[in-house]
């Protein structure tokens, strides 16, 4: 979950936009997406029979909610797997924001199923994330060792074959692997020479990440062997705008050395999630931190390792606009131009080869970018791309 800005301030925004675009060789932009499914759920979804949070937030009331909350809300989504039965998984965010206001709410993933004719979302069930195991070495807010946002930053996730989670960090940041059952099997598995503000392992020494600009997003690749997490903020020393794209090898458990640069194109953006469509290509949200009318850039971007023109960056094609998306058939009771204008859109999925599914994170209770003093929805699109993008069929698995 990013951190709320009440206020954007403009001498950011105008400095961030000085940055120049980067180039999109190898061929030209796509169309104009169309929205062909809307469902949401309310903001105040709470895991049934769950233990009290948001105890640290204050009392509010924020966007006309007050807190504590008797249960745990089922909000956040910063991650989707599409388990290809109609059903998704769901990761919930850290909780509230960051490590001092989270350690109350409970790391789970939820398994939804959305009706996009009827434009709601099923909430099916769900398991939170533990260590009972003792795989990490560090100490955890809680003796039973049930994981908190005050103990991660879970972001991406991906699940394997064999029906364990792989889901990227950012307090370390780290990767980590889960059971089918959300178990951690292993410890924490660093990147090397990226430590954020959080990272246990500081002894006095500087970060070199900002704090909450770990791994937003996180790729299997079409063959299964590889993860590619991808960072949120540039690492220090590396060009402003600048994301790192590495390499994991699942087989070897270790970082094989090799990344790309996918370059923001602005650096006042961010990314929000990223997958694959094939060996070189994948589909990357990025966004600005504005909401409602504030939000100018929502934008998902096909991302090509392959440095068509060769300078040493990800080649990038517009895919799709999520601040113009047409609407013929007025879904979602909107108009002809359909606008998803949340501060934080973190998920993307293929559906079929011109069908992405797309979701927010609502940042419950803290953003307001549907209706201004309205606490967002957990709202679940899907467009559908003005051609197709010729995906390997393993992209769908």
């Amino acid at each position: 979950m990013r951190r709320i800005s009440i206020m954007v301030s403009a001498a950011v925004l105008i400095a961030g936009l000085a940055v120049p675009a980067a180039a999109h060789p190898g061929g030209a932009e796509f169309g104009r997406a169309t929205l062909t499914g809307f469902a949401s759920l309310p903001a105040e979804t709470f895991v049934p029979g769950s233990e009290p949070s948001g105890a640290a937030i204050g009392a509010g009331p924020f966007n006309g909610i007050a807190a504590p909350f008797a249960h745990q809300p089922v909000q956040g989504f910063s991650g989707v797997v599409n388990r290809r039965d109609g059903t998704f998984d769901v990761l919930s965010d850290n909780g509230y924001g960051n490590k001092a206001n989270s350690a109350d709410f409970l790391l789970r993933v939820h398994r939804i199923e959305p009706d996009l004719r009827g434009g709601t979302v099923k909430v099916l069930g769900g398991f939170n994330l533990s260590d009972p195991d003792r795989r990490v070495p560090f100490p955890l807010t809680r003796a039973d060792r049930v994981l908190t946002g005050a103990d991660f930053d879970v972001e991406s996730i991906q699940r394997m074959p064999d029906g364990t989670y792989w889901i990227g960090d950012e307090f370390g940041p780290w990767l980590l692997h889960f059971s089918a059952k959300g178990r951690l099997l292993r410890a924490p598995i660093a990147l090397d020479g990226v430590r954020a503000p959080e990272n246990p392992y500081l002894n006095g020494a500087q970060p070199d990440i900002a704090s909450s600009k770990g791994f937003e997003g996180l790729v299997r690749s079409v063959d299964g062997r590889h993860l590619y997490p991808l960072l949120e903020g540039t690492v220090t020393g590396d060009t402003p705008g600048d994301l790192r794209f590495s390499e994991f090898d699942l087989r070897r458990g270790k970082y094989t050395g090799k990344r790309y640069v996918y370059r923001l194109e602005s650096t006042a953006n961010a990314i929000g999630d990223a997958i694959a469509v094939d060996r070189h290509r994948f589909l990357v949200i990025e966004r600005d931190g504005g909401q409602g009318d504030t939000a100018k850039f929502k934008r998902i971007y096909l991302a090509d390792t392959r440095d068509r023109d060769g300078d040493g960056l990800m080649d990038k094609t517009l895919v799709a606009d999520l601040l113009d998306i047409a609407n013929p058939k007025g879904l979602g009771g909107f108009g002809e131009t359909f606008r998803f204008p949340f501060q934080t859109i973190e998920d993307v999925n293929l559906v079929d080869d011109r069908t992405l599914a797309v979701l927010n994170d609502n940042n419950f209770p803290f953003s307001s970018g549907r209706t201004p003093g309205k606490a967002d929805d957990n709202e679940f699109i899907t467009i559908r791309l003005s051609a197709p993008l010729h995906a390997d069929k393993r992209a769908f698995r």
